[in-house]
């Protein structure tokens, strides 16, 4: 090695060596492709962030509205039901996802290819359009209360309550959700299957061990975007009523019916750490779900 070399090589921090040594001569590349990506994020995520952080504090109870979320029952009973809703959906929708997606990837039938499209159609519907759906199947003059009242005598209405909202939710994420278990299944190893079948394993045991454990990284990320959907949503609960107990909803009402603000940037501060944070330990969860498969 020539000294000149040397003395770059020692002149060089031990990072940037590291740094230079993963990326090759490609280095230069690739920072200047990233840099589009860096300058968006900067712009669009991290200066708002931290300017609503910081309107968050400069409200009249300071940085206590951060406290006042976590501890005021009016706040604190809106969080608990946001998450309570979210987790629900997340659920129910991949019990159900997981159970239709790996049936239409299996099963072969005329008609099944329609039966898809229609299963993703609400992935053209914003949240507004959902919740009108939601009011004419369960609203005051929807199809549940009418056959409610010719069955029973009396008309079952829920579109306007927590109830409604999650069949909204439902709708809306079932869609997003079929879509990702349709391409994992698509690449599960039917031998792991047979051979489960052949040393006795049944049905239920070989969708248990085999299958579930396969699929469990595509249902873990669908699973995370259900729930950061649920918890931010706001078109459809705004559509269904503005008094449902959500987060979405009392962050639009301080911030427009009573123009606080301050309290309305905490709020919203606090929902979007919260979900960053079930986000970032789910992604680590299938990090290290594919990395013990492999």
């Amino acid at each position: 090695m020539s000294r000149a070399s040397e003395a770059n090589r020692i002149a060089t921090p031990v990072p940037h060596r590291r740094l230079r040594t993963a990326l090759g001569n490609e280095g230069p590349i690739l920072v200047w492709l990233l840099l589009p990506a860096a300058i968006v994020f900067t712009a669009f995520f991290l200066l708002p962030l931290g300017n609503l952080f910081l309107i968050g504090g400069s409200g009249a109870r300071g940085w206590g509205a951060y406290t006042a979320v976590l501890t005021d029952p009016q706040y604190l009973r809106s969080l608990v039901s946001t998450v309570a809703l979210a987790a629900a959906t997340t659920v129910a929708t991949l019990l159900i996802s997981g159970i239709t997606g790996v049936f239409l990837t299996r099963a072969r039938f005329r008609g099944r290819a329609l039966l898809a499209a229609l299963l993703t159609l609400p992935l053209a519907f914003p949240g507004v359009v959902i919740g009108f759906m939601v009011i004419m199947l369960a609203g005051r003059q929807g199809l549940i209360p009418d056959i409610s009242e010719r069955l029973i005598g009396e008309r079952i209405v829920f579109a306007y309550s927590m109830a409604g909202l999650f069949l909204g939710y439902l709708y809306f994420s079932i869609p997003r959700t079929i879509l990702t278990v349709m391409a994992a299944a698509e690449k599960l190893d039917l031998r792991l299957e047979e051979a489960a079948r052949s040393l006795g394993a049944g049905p239920l045991r070989v969708v248990s061990d085999v299958i579930v454990p396969a699929l469990k990284p595509a249902l873990l990320s669908a699973g995370a975007i259900c729930f950061a959907t649920a918890m931010g949503a706001f078109g459809t609960a705004f559509t269904l009523a503005t008094r449902i107990n959500v987060l979405p909803m009392v962050i639009y009402t301080e911030f427009t019916l009573q123009a606080n603000v301050a309290t309305a940037a905490a709020l919203s501060f606090v929902l979007g750490a919260l979900t960053w944070a079930v986000l970032a330990t789910v992604r680590t969860a299938a990090g290290t779900t594919v990395a013990a498969a492999g």
